[in-house]
This record gives structure tokens, C-alpha cells and sequence, in this order.
């Protein structure tokens, strides 16, 4: 197969190839030059969407209706887009080998691309029970959540198993935004997880024991303290049975499986410097090897505010880290500088009438304040994170736009607090007289 030269290309069709190609636009990127290859059928597109309102029974989000950059209130770049101002969009196209030595890709196919500067955009695969050897994990209509593919796939199944029983297992953002889609679907919905909570790894106790009592009061099982360890099938090969740990077996016409992702890196493994999990950047997302990027989900970075070395696999990282990778490739070329990476850490969700948004960094001593009754008909209640006499982190849900860009603003300033007795009482308003 012919070989193709490309100065730029982005490998990955996700968040953060789509918004690296709108940023590459926007500094004049001249037709021919860049290419964006992708293993996915479609344009890339809001994968948040997935998980949300791509599953609901009525008004469901349907492409091109969340094309990049429609999340971030942009324009949706269809592919006529791509054509229009001279990007290659190659989809369907799944790279098994690069040479970074060589600056060379390959394709599935057998087709070869050599570029000036790489982007590694290629994001993270969801971890799956067969990984693990899971007893009947391999049977149909157990699902997992990353693509349109697989949203697709659960699609058909909850028409095809219409009112039955959902098996949950795991307690993250998968596990609380799929639970809670199953539900609006009108499936009996049972979720299960090992944790003594939900969320745990951002959620205090008593943030989870809200929305665990929300999940309740729809009608949602909650399972806590165990795992699956084995799944029945019918003699067609569909699932009909969830077996724990702790003995118990839960009928299930479906089961959505969210139990965590990992970044897709194994494409560059020995070829780049790695570090907690990801490919190893600096504060404009350059690599090891010289004219090779990576940002989003793969991208290990500093995040200045902390002074500290992380990975970070949430949307609004996979776009604003694309963008700083094109501005410090743009200014490169022109022998101009850009100021570092400066990230706060933001984290949001959605499911029922609820949204929540969280914003810094959860260590440190906590205070919960407002309303936290379940039963409340508009609850609305937040905590802040207090790390050496400073609020570093506030997480708050049920907030109006003003009231969630005042705890962005406590947890970017990080002001000192004396008394948390005192923050407790004085709740949203201290982030909002900031």
C-alpha cells in the first residue's frame, strides 16, 4: 500500500483529537498538512454523551447532534468540517504498530504514515471482566461503556429485553450514570460494588450516602461489599445470572459493567519514558522523544497548582490538554513561548434531576454543608477539602452556573480557613462572597 506524509498527525479519534484539530484550524493549519486517524467509524465526537443522553428512551442524543465541540459550547465539527479546511480524516483506521525511531505508522490494513510531528491522543480502553478470567464473562448482553459501538450495543439490548432486570457492577461514573439510565429505561436495577461506597475515590461518605439514598428512593438495589465472580447463561448465550462473592445470585436480563479504564500507551511501550501509567509530558505535552506530543487520558503531566507529577482521564482535560499540545507546537514553529499547563481539576456528573461539580483536590479534612436529605424536593449541598489550613478542594451539587464558578475560584485560590465549625455554617457562601 502507497505510503502517506503528513507534517502533523493526531492518532486517536476522541475528545482530544477533535479539539487538537480545531486548535490546529484555528492557527492556520494549511490543507494537506494534518491528519487525524482513527479506529472509531465516526467523526470525533462528546463521549459524555454515552452515558447520558445517547441512552435515554425519549429525546435521546443522536450524531451529529454531539460532534466535537458542541460540550464545550463550540461548533459541531461534522466531517465536511475536516474536509473543508484540508484535514485528513482517516476513520475506520486502526494503527497495530508505531516506530517513533522511524516516525512511521501502521495500520490494520497494512497502510504506512510517516509524520513530522506526532500527537498521541488514543485515550483509554475500559478494563473487562475477561481480563480477569471472570467465570461466563464472555456471554452476550454484558456490557461495557467507551464507544458509540458499544452504546449501540446496549441500545438493542434494552429494546430487545424491554422492562427486565439490569445488573450494575461497579460503583464509579459508569456504575451511577448507567444505574440511573437503566432506571429512566424502566428496568428493575440492582448495582453492585465492592467499596463501602460509591464513588469512593472522589466521594466522602457522606456525599455517597446521599446519592445512594437518592438511588434508593428511585427503586435502585444497592449492593455494597462484593463482587461478581461469575455470570449464567442461556442455552442462546445471553446473560441470566449474576453470582458474588458473598453467595448471592441476581437474575439479570443485561449487565453493564464499569469497573475503571486504562490508557491506551501499549503502541509506544519502550519507546517513550512512562510514568504513573501514562506517557511521561512536560507542561506543553511534549514527550521523551522528540516531536511527539501526548495529552488526555495517556498524558502524565505536572499540574502546577500541586506542584505534583499526575494523569488526569476526564473530558475536560482531554480538551484543554489538546489545546495546549497544538499552541506549544504552533509557538515552537514561530520561536515563540507559551506559559505551562495550568490545570485545576474539574469532575462533573449528571443522572436524574441531579448534577454535581467538583473542582480542586480531595485531601485533606472535610466539611459536608447544606441539604443532604435524599428526600429533600430540591436538595442542594457541597464540601469543601481542607489541606493545610487552606480549602483546596469544593464539590457541590444541585448549584446554579454562578454558584458553581464561585467553588471553582475557592478551589483555584485555596484561602485560608480557621474554623471549620464555622465553614460548615457558613456553607456556599463563603465561596460566594470570594
Amino acid at each position: 500500500m502507497a505510503e502517506k506524509h503528513f507534517k502533523y498527525v493526531i492518532v486517536g479519534g476522541g475528545v482530544a483529537a477533535g479539539y487538537a484539530a480545531r486548535e490546529f484550524a484555528k492557527q492556520g493549519v494549511k490543507p494537506g498538512e494534518l491528519a487525524v486517524i482513527s479506529k472509531e467509524a465516526v467523526a470525533p465526537y462528546e463521549r459524555p454523551a454515552l452515558s447520558k443522553a445517547y441512552l435515554f428512551p425519549e429525546g435521546a442524543a443522536r450524531l451529529p447532534g454531539f460532534h466535537v465541540c458542541v460540550g464545550s459550547g463550540g461548533e459541531s465539527l461534522l466531517p465536511e468540517w475536516y474536509t473543508e479546511k484540508g484535514i485528513e480524516l482517516l476513520l475506520s483506521t486502526e494503527i497495530v504498530k508505531a516506530d517513533l525511531a522511524c516516525k512511521t505508522l501502521t495500520s490494520a490494513a497494512g497502510a504506512t504514515f510517516k509524520y513530522d510531528i506526532l500527537i498521541i491522543a488514543t485515550g483509554s480502553t475500559v478494563i473487562r471482566l475477561t481480563d480477569f478470567g471472570v467465570q461466563g464473562a464472555d456471554a452476550k448482553n454484558i456490557s461495557y461503556l467507551r464507544e458509540i459501538d458499544d452504546a449501540d450495543k446496549l441500545i438493542e439490548a434494552i429494546k430487545a429485553k424491554k422492562n427486565g432486570k439490569a445488573v450494575i457492577v461497579g460503583g464509579g461514573y459508569i456504575g451511577l450514570e448507567l444505574g440511573a439510565v437503566m432506571k429512566i429505561n424502566n428496568f428493575d436495577v440492582t448495582m453492585v460494588y465492592p467499596e463501602p461506597w460509591c464513588m469512593p475515590r472522589l466521594f466522602t461518605a457522606g456525599i455517597a450516602a446521599f446519592y445512594e439514598g437518592y438511588y434508593a428512593k428511585k427503586g435502585i438495589e444497592i449492593i455494597k461489599g462484593t463482587v461478581a465472580v461469575g455470570f449464567d447463561s442461556e442455552a442462546n448465550g445471553e446473560v441470566k445470572a449474576v453470582k458474588l462473592k458473598d453467595g448471592r445470585v441476581l437474575d439479570a436480563d443485561i449487565v453493564v459493567v464499569g469497573v475503571g479504564g486504562r490508557p491506551l500507551t501499549t503502541l509506544f511501550k519502550g519507546q517513550i519514558e512512562e510514568e504513573k501509567g501514562g506517557i511521561k509530558t512536560d507542561g506543553f505535552f511534549k514527550t521523551s522523544v522528540p516531536g511527539v506530543y501526548a495529552v488526555g487520558d495517556v498524558a502524565t503531566f505536572p499540574m502546577k497548582l500541586y506542584n505534583e507529577i499526575r494523569r488526569v482521564e476526564h473530558v475536560d482535560h482531554a480538551r484543554k490538554s489538546a489545546e495546549q499540545a497544538v499552541k506549544a507546537i504552533k509557538a515552537n514553529e514561530e520561536g515563540k513561548s507559551i506559559d505551562d499547563y495550568d490545570y485545576l481539576p474539574f469532575f462533573y456528573s449528571r443522572s436524574f434531576d441531579l448534577s454535581w461539580q467538583f473542582y480542586g483536590d480531595n485531601v485533606g479534612d472535610t466539611v459536608l454543608f447544606g441539604d443532604s436529605d435524599p428526600s429533600s424536593p430540591k436538595p442542594k449541598f457541597g464540601s469543601y477539602w481542607i489541606k493545610d489550613g487552606k480549602v483546596v478542594g469544593a464539590f457541590l451539587e444541585g448549584g446554579t452556573p454562578e454558584e458553581n464558578k464561585a467553588i471553582a475560584k475557592v478551589a483555584k485560590l485555596q484561602p485560608p480557613v480557621e474554623n471549620l465549625d464555622l465553614l460548615a455554617k457558613e456553607g456556599l457562601t463563603f465561596a460566594c462572597k470570594m
